[in-house]
C-alpha cells in the first residue's frame, strides 16, 4: 500500500507543479522564458520526487514507464495495476488543487485548459501527435530503463539524469504537443479543462503506452544481446 501512496504523492506533485507552472507563466510557441521554466519544471518535480519517494515505489509517478518496468520484468501485474490507479488519482487531485488555488485566488490560468495537452501545434493531425508521442516516450523510458538497470550500478545519479531527460523531451515536445509521455498527467487536465483536450486525450494515452512498450522490447533485446557477448 505504502507503494501506491508514494505513487499518488509524486503525481500529484507532478501535475501540481508542472501544470501549474505552465498555467502561471504561459507555454506559448514563442519558446520564451514560460517555455523553459514549464520543461524545467517537470524534470525538476522528477529529481526532487526520485529522491523523496523513489525508495519506496520506484518513482515511476507514470504509466507508461511502470509498463515499460513491468515489460522488462521490474514489477508485477498487480503492482502494476495499483501504481496505475494511483497515479491516474494523483493526477486527477493535482488539477483539483490547481483549480482551487487558481479558482480562489482569481488568477488567470494562461495555457486556458488546466496545461492540458493538445495538437495544435501539429495542426490538429491526431497522428502526428500520436508519432511525436511514441518517440518521445521511447527515448524517455529507455533512458529510465538503461539507467535504473541493476548490471549499470549508476547508482545515486540515477534521478538527475531521468529529470533532465524529461527537460530534454519536453524542450521539443512542449511546441508540438505539450509533451506528454504520461498518460496520468493528461488525464487530470484534460478532464478538468473538457472540450478538444479531452477528445484528444486518445493520443496521450496510446501515444505513451505504445512508445513504452516499444522501448521495453528494445532494451530487453540490447540487454540480451549484451549478456550473450559476455558469456561468449
Amino acid at each position: 500500500m505504502k507503494k501506491y501512496v508514494a505513487e499518488f504523492i509524486g503525481t500529484l506533485v507532478l501535475v501540481f507543479m508542472g501544470c501549474g507552472t505552465a498555467m502561471l507563466v504561459g507555454c506559448d510557441s514563442s519558446y520564451g522564458c514560460g517555455y523553459i521554466l514549464t520543461a524545467f519544471a517537470f524534470g525538476l518535480v522528477i529529481v526532487g520526487m526520485a529522491y523523496c519517494v523513489g525508495n519506496i515505489s520506484g518513482c515511476h509517478i507514470n504509466p507508461a514507464v511502470s509498463l515499460g518496468v513491468f515489460m522488462t520484468g521490474g514489477i508485477s501485474g498487480r503492482d502494476f495495476g495499483g501504481y496505475v490507479v494511483s497515479q491516474c488519482l494523483g493526477s486527477l487531485v493535482g488539477t483539483a488543487l490547481l483549480a482551487a488555488v487558481f479558482g480562489l485566488g482569481g488568477v488567470t490560468d494562461m495555457t486556458g485548459g488546466y496545461g492540458s495537452n493538445g495538437l495544435a501545434g501539429v495542426n490538429g493531425n491526431a497522428f502526428a501527435g500520436l508519432l511525436v508521442e511514441v518517440i518521445l516516450t521511447f527515448i524517455f523510458v529507455m533512458t529510465i530503463l538503461g539507467v535504473t538497470s541493476k548490471k549499470a550500478s549508476h547508482g545515486s545519479f540515477g534521478g538527475i539524469v531521468i529529470g533532465f531527460t524529461l527537460v530534454l523531451v519536453h524542450i521539443l515536445g512542449i511546441g508540438l504537443t505539450g509533451t506528454s509521455v504520461n498518460p496520468a498527467r493528461s488525464l487530470g487536465p484534460a478532464i478538468f479543462a473538457g472540450g478538444s483536450a479531452l477528445s484528444s486525450l486518445w493520443v496521450f494515452i496510446v501515444g505513451p503506452l505504445v512508445g513504452a512498450a516499444l522501448a521495453a522490447i528494445v532494451y530487453k533485446f540490447l540487454e540480451k544481446d549484451d549478456e550473450e557477448k559476455t558469456e561468449e
